[in-house]
């Protein structure tokens, strides 16, 4: 059989596939099901300094071929993942991501740097979150601001630092640029699309923040290009994620330029699609006589 592993700055994942921040929780549920080690690794439950309840509900709602979600990094805050979550992690022989997320440079130096002294793998840093001293603009939305934040974590930061990016920008190869240039050594995108829906009968949001983040098959396509148009920017490795739901997306989203995947969305209706995706991997690479998963990468024709 073909080797699935995959290296990304420098660290070592058994396959490709990584369970998405915020849709695996920190991991006891899917757990039940299997052993979780059929992930390459898990990005964990977005974490901020303290307890955080989220938003209102109601906080999420169904839309064609995916989800809206505002739940508003509900949490229980970094002291509890570190004592709590992260030792039960470590035994499941897999890699662990830490997603990092704040509302001030601060909050996100200063989360990084605990969390730097920890067992955990890397660092994934949530850029989505509004900047409440920027009057709630997202860190993520422009390449300064971009370039301001990683270059800022990045000095407080031990472990490998991947960037999740928001899809929300004028151009996703000059925000991934910036975040290269800043120091970042990986990127992962895309985050959610701004989405919203209306109640007919009420004429009121469904959702009780107004807006919330699109996922799922819908938004594939979006991804896949803008992780195209990533993978030709930068020279660090790229992380694709963004309504993967099969082998074939998995294919199609390293073709276009992933070093690994990210799955979310999918894990709400097929709890256990990383056996489908590490599967049909296999089928794939031993079909087209691939001795490896990277050899995946950016093979696009254009």
């Amino acid at each position: 059989m073909a080797d699935l592993s995959v290296n990304i700055a420098g660290v070592q994942f058994e396959n490709p596939v990584i369970a998405a921040s915020g849709t695996i929780g920190f991991g006891h549920e899917y757990g039940e099901l299997y052993p979780l080690s059929v992930f390459g690794g898990i990005s964990c439950k977005g974490t901020t300094l303290k307890e955080r309840p989220g938003n209102p509900p109601p906080r999420i709602a169904e839309t064609p071929m995916g989800m809206l979600n505002a739940v508003g990094l509900q949490n229980p805050g970094v002291d509890h993942f570190i004592n709590v979550e992260l030792p039960w992690l470590k035994k499941q022989n897999t890699v662990i991501i830490a997603n990092a997320a704040g509302s001030t440079e601060e909050d996100y130096c200063n989360i990084v740097e605990i969390l730097s002294d920890t067992d955990v793998d890397m660092i994934e840093l949530n850029i989505s979150c509004p900047n409440v001293k920027k009057g709630g603009a997202q860190f993520g939305t422009s390449p300064e601001s971009v370039e301001k934040i990683t270059a800022a974590v990045r000095n407080h930061c031990k472990k490998p630092l991947m960037i999740k990016l928001s899809p929300n920008v004028a151009d996703i190869a000059e925000v991934a640029r910036a975040a290269e240039c800043a120091g970042a050594d990986a990127v992962s995108l895309i985050n959610t699309l701004t989405g919203m829906r209306i109640d007919i009968n009420t004429r009121r949001p469904i959702i009780k923040n107004v807006t919330g983040g699109m996922s799922g098959p819908a938004v594939f396509p979006v991804a896949v290009r803008m992780v195209w148009q990533v993978k030709k920017a930068v020279k660090i490795p790229v992380v694709g994620l963004g309504g993967i739901s099969t082998w074939q997306d998995a294919v199609e989203m390293m073709m276009a330029g992933a070093d690994a995947i990210q799955i979310g969305t999918v894990l709400f209706t097929d709890p256990y699609a990383p056996l489908r995706i590490t599967e049909g991997l296999h089928g794939f690479l031993d079909t087209h006589d691939m001795e490896s998963v990277t050899e995946l990468t950016g093979i696009v024709e254009v």
